[in-house]
C-alpha cells in the first residue's frame, strides 16, 4: 500500500513513518516539502503520487499560541484538511486525520463517546473540530481523536517532563483535578494501520489508552514504575492561568474501537512500554490497578 503522510517531522508522523516502513510504501513529507495550506500544492502532490491512503499528521499544536494566531491555527488544522479531503475524494484514497480531546468542554464526569456533542472552548479546539468536519467529507475517512500524546518519535511530552523531574528530585507540578486518557504514539500508529487495512467502518474513533486518570495519579504511577518516591507538587486547574481554556475532564471512551475488534491497552501498560523504551525500566509487577 502506498501512503502519503504529511507532518512527517512531528511526533506522530515520525512514529508512523518508522513503524510502517516494513509494511507500506510511505511517502513522508514535512512542512518544507509540502505546505498543507497550499491547495494547489496538495492537489499536485496527490495527483503525482496517487496514494491509496493519505495520513494527515500535520497540525498547529500551540494551544495558547492559537489564541493570538487564529488564522494560522485554522489554516493548518481546518482549511488544510479540506484540501486533503478533496484530493483524497478525487483519487479514491482513504483519508486519515487526527482530532483532539480538546473539542469537548470538559464538563463531563464519564469518558466522552464519539456521539457526545463537542463544545470547543478555545481557538485551537474550534480549529480541530472544523478539521474533523472537513475530513468527514472524504468518502473513505477515519478521524481518530487522540489525547495527551506521548512516546514515539519527535518532541518530548508532558509525561517525559514528569519523568525527568522525578529522576532529578524536582517535585514536578501536576494537576490533581484534570482527567485524561493519554494516547501512546506507537499504539496510535498500530490502530491506524489496523483500521485502514482491516476494512473497519469509516468514521470517527477515539484512540486513547483505556481508563481515565488524573495527571496526579498518572505521575504517582510513573514514580512507582521508576522506583522513586512520588515527590510531586499538586496543583488545581483553578490555580493556573493559561491563555486558552483546557477541558478539565477530557477522558475518551474507546468502545467504538473495541466494537471494531481493537482493544486499547490500559494507560498503565502504555506507560510501562514507554518507560522501558526511553529509560530502560523493567517492571517486576505488571498487576496494574
Amino acid at each position: 500500500m502506498k501512503v502519503l503522510l504529511t507532518g512527517a517531522a512531528g511526533q506522530l508522523g515520525g512514529t508512523i513513518t518508522t513503524t510502517w516502513a516494513d509494511c507500506a510504501d510511505v511517502v513522508a513529507v514535512d512542512r518544507g516539502a509540502l505546505d498543507v495550506t497550499d491547495v494547489t500544492a496538495v492537489r499536485s502532490l496527490v495527483a503525482r503520487e496517487r496514494p491509496a491512503a493519505i495520513v494527515n499528521c500535520a497540525a498547529y499544536n500551540d494551544v495558547d499560541g492559537a489564541e493570538d494566531h487564529p488564522v494560522e491555527a485554522l489554516g493548518a488544522n481546518a482549511m488544510a484538511v479540506r484540501a486533503l479531503a478533496a484530493a483524497a475524494a478525487s483519487h479514491g484514497a482513504i483519508l486519515v486525520h487526527y482530532g483532539s480531546d480538546f473539542v469537548f468542554d470538559g464538563a463531563a464526569s464519564a469518558p466522552y463517546r464519539e456521539e457526545d456533542e463537542p463544545a470547543p472552548r478555545s481557538v485551537y479546539a474550534a480549529s480541530k473540530l472544523l478539521g474533523e468536519w472537513f475530513a468527514a467529507t472524504a468518502p473513505r475517512h477515519y478521524v481518530l481523536r487522540v489525547a495527551s500524546l506521548f512516546g514515539g518519535a519527535g518532541r518530548r511530552s508532558q509525561i517525559d517532563r514528569i519523568v525527568d523531574g522525578l529522576q532529578r528530585g524536582q517535585r514536578p507540578r501536576v494537576f490533581v483535578d484534570r482527567t485524561v486518557t493519554p494516547s501512546y504514539a506507537p499504539d496510535v500508529a498500530d490502530v491506524t494501520w489496523r483500521l485502514i487495512t482491516g476494512g473497519a467502518e469509516p468514521g470517527l474513533y477515539h484512540c486513547a489508552s483505556s481508563g481515565p486518570t488524573t495527571w496526579f495519579a498518572l505521575a504517582v504511577e510513573i514514580a512507582r514504575q521508576l522506583g522513586v518516591p512520588p515527590d510531586l507538587t499538586p496543583v488545581s486547574v483553578a490555580d493556573v492561568v493559561l491563555r486558552a481554556r483546557r477541558p478539565q475532564y477530557a477522558a475518551l471512551a474507546t468502545d467504538r474501537l473495541a466494537a471494531a475488534g481493537i482493544a486499547m491497552p490500559s494507560w498503565q501498560d502504555a506507560l510501562s512500554r514507554h518507560l522501558q523504551r526511553t529509560v530502560g525500566v523493567t517492571l517486576r509487577d505488571h498487576r496494574f490497578a
